[in-house]
């Protein structure tokens, strides 16, 4: 008869100097570990394994609020904000997911507004999209000032620093933009449809940025996160189209 030995260890330091310590309120074995002195559980079980936790995140991005994703699904919205920031960190930093310059590409700019916790809360997602790959090459958010329009113009990576850019007729820009490479024009010369265009894919996925609505965050941190999350996910989606 052939019997077969399994040999734990101590999930923290390794030691396989540990004893049997009853069970958990889950009624799952546990271990003391004599080296370390913690007690944990033998057999981890996931809670929310991953074939459950992918489409609670497709939901997210798909204009609902985190409170309906946590009615629909049943999983705290603190749970779900943990997976986002997880995901967020595992993916690359924006410059990484854009598509290699062109001396021919142009740039088009443009704000729209939002809130985070109370409507008079106002913030302002300054964007820059290339004309060519319809990819946002940066954001910014803030208020309506030219200290928000200037940072977001120091993280336009330098390869696009010497495009034309075309904004609408809004102060801030003439005070930060190379008078050189900025063209203000109103929205019926069309000469910034691909970036409003863009605008309505935004406010269509994400449920934070549709006119009067009450899917918002409650902290900047979560605004932001959110909004890094759909725009890096966004211009991978572009890079991996345009490059198959």
């Amino acid at each position: 008869m052939i019997e077969e030995t399994i040999t734990y260890s101590c999930r923290s330091c390794g030691s396989k100097n540990i004893i049997r310590n009853g069970h958990n309120k889950c009624g799952q074995p546990q271990y003391h570990c004599k080296d370390c002195r913690v007690y944990r559980v033998l057999e981890p079980h996931p809670r929310h394994p991953e074939a459950e936790r992918k489409p609670v995140m497709q939901a997210c991005r798909e204009r609902m609020s985190l409170r309906g994703v946590e009615r629909v699904f049943g999983v705290c919205r603190k749970t779900i904000m943990r997976w986002i920031e997880k995901r967020v960190a595992a993916l690359p930093n924006l410059a990484e997911t854009l598509l290699p310059a062109s001396p021919d590409d142009v740039l088009e700019m443009d704000e729209l507004v939002t809130f985070v916790s109370e409507k008079f809360f106002k913030r302002w997602l300054w964007l820059a999209l290339c004309r060519r790959t319809r990819q946002i090459v940066a954001f910014a958010i803030g208020d309506r000032s030219q200290d928000t329009c200037r940072l977001l113009w120091q993280t336009v990576p330098s390869a696009y620093r010497i495009c034309p850019i075309y904004t609408d007729y809004w102060d801030a820009y003439p005070l930060v933009l190379p008078p050189g490479q900025h063209i203000a024009s109103g929205k019926s010369a069309g000469h910034t449809n691909h970036q409003e265009r863009w605008n309505n894919t935004l406010r269509q996925w994400l449920g934070r940025y549709t006119r009067r609505t009450l899917s918002f965050s409650k902290a900047d941190r979560y605004h932001e996160l959110i909004t890094r999350w759909f725009i890096l996910e966004y211009n991978l989606a572009i890079r991996a189209s345009l490059t198959m």
